[in-house]
């Protein structure tokens, strides 16, 4: 089997869409040889920051000389992105050859894997075979019932930022979405982005299974310096720590990460301060308020959700003020995408509107008729790159253009300007 005759039966199955339950995954996995049995998770769950989050204990880990495996979701270039060990991503030979092994086991099945679950199984088979002293694990959306759920309690369940995404999945409350996701926590260790309205039903979840919690440390956080390079903060006793991810969300979920680490060190994990500082430091995560050119100042941003415009908002007065901004925007049309757009209408100069490559966006000529009523020039473009080009033409050197509203589009945007 190729690298694209294993694609083309993970986009074949595609078609079954979002199923809830395990019971598929857990069949597969069955069938493999239980390859999750035999490795140690950190597993990761949240509305916003759980690839930030991800990244940076992975690099912490690998800085202190683990085999360190890393699943996340979505790619944003190819797929194999989504499948990690020491950040370098499964090899095509390697992807081609578990597919083979796993697709008949799935095709006897009489209910068949979804795309995800697939991804899920291979991911743990890559990790199995590599022999992963940790892995990374993100979900794909919500929590208890998502496909890497299947895992036995973790070494650390870490719950991110949780806000309102993903509603007709998850529900329509903070609160209950946040019960969806603790459905991760299932005794050991849970470690949490404290907020108002999830306290309470995550700390109801942690005393159900017996799981110790403990939030992030936020009100030791003290920022020292930021620029477009990166961040100097302290944090829990930690000073002069540098993380190149640029916002205060960031230096929370850098917060959320450190004390996943110092929970991990209790329980016998070497993690030596130097493997921390370099590897906070060292953490690179694309698409994420990140600087692709410097004249004129050009960033994209995946954010694609309210509490993401917030955070949007935030770095645009922080780092941008009193600049123009080009706003290059496309999104998904089950999105809130009026709420989110509110939010930054006040920083933006101007609009350009691309189609993401997602079946569920909405097309550049539908967003561009909302945004108009913001009353700023607006314009829609066909492509992404076509966007790219009009964004930078339409842009003084002393100006920037941002780009932000999907991951989907997040990938072209960084291959045009590069």
């Amino acid at each position: 089997m190729t690298r694209q005759e294993a694609l083309d039966y993970l986009h074949f199955v595609s078609w079954k869409g979002s199923v809830p339950g395990l019971s598929r995954t857990v069949e597969i996995l069955r069938r493999m040889g239980q390859p999750q049995n035999r490795l140690k998770f950190i597993h990761i769950a949240g509305t916003n920051g759980k690839g930030s989050t991800a990244a940076m204990l992975s690099n912490i880990f690998r800085q202190a000389g683990y085999v360190t495996g890393l699943f996340s979701s979505p790619f944003l270039h190819v797929f194999n992105e989504q499948m990690q060990v020491n950040g370098k991503m499964i090899s095509d030979s390697e992807l081609a050859e578990i597919v083979e092994f796993v697709k008949p086991l799935a095709q006897t099945m009489d209910d068949q894997p979804t795309q995800f679950e697939l991804v899920t199984a291979i991911a743990m088979e890559f990790f199995d075979r590599r022999n992963c002293d940790i892995v990374i694990l993100e979900v794909g959306m919500g929590g208890e019932s998502d496909s890497t759920n299947i895992i036995s309690t973790p070494e650390a369940a870490v719950l991110t930022n949780i806000g309102l995404d993903h509603v007709p999945m998850l529900g329509s409350t903070v609160e209950q979405i946040a019960q969806n996701k603790a459905g991760i926590i299932k005794g050991g260790d849970a470690v949490v982005y404290p907020t108002d309205g999830t306290k309470q039903v995550i700390r109801a979840r942690c005393e159900q299974t017996g799981t110790a919690l403990h939030f992030a440390p936020f009100d030791t956080l003290r920022l020292q310096k930021a620029d477009l390079s990166g961040q100097i903060f302290d944090c829990d006793g930690r000073t002069e720590l540098f993380l190149p991810l640029l916002g205060e969300h960031q230096l929370k979920n850098a917060a959320v990460a450190l004390k996943t680490v110092d929970v991990l060190r209790q329980k016998g994990w070497r993690l030596p301060e130097t493997a921390i500082y370099n590897g906070l430091a060292q953490t690179k995560w694309p698409g994420r308020f990140e600087l692709l050119q410097k004249e004129p100042l050009f960033l994209v941003d995946g954010g694609h959700n309210v509490q993401c415009m917030q955070a949007l908002a935030q770095n645009l007065q922080t780092y941008l003020p009193n600049r123009g901004i080009t706003a290059l925007t496309g999104v998904m049309a089950d999105k809130d995408y009026l709420a989110m757009y509110r939010i930054v209408a006040p920083y933006v100069s101007r609009w350009i509107t691309v189609t993401p490559n997602n079946p569920r966006a909405l097309s550049a000529e539908a967003l561009a008729e909302t945004l108009r009523t913001f009353g700023k020039p607006t314009c829609a473009c066909a492509t992404v790159e076509d966007g790219v080009r009009e964004a930078l033409r339409q842009t003084a050197p002393d100006e920037a253009v941002v780009a932000f509203g999907s991951l989907y589009m997040v990938g072209a945007i960084r291959d045009a300007v590069q």
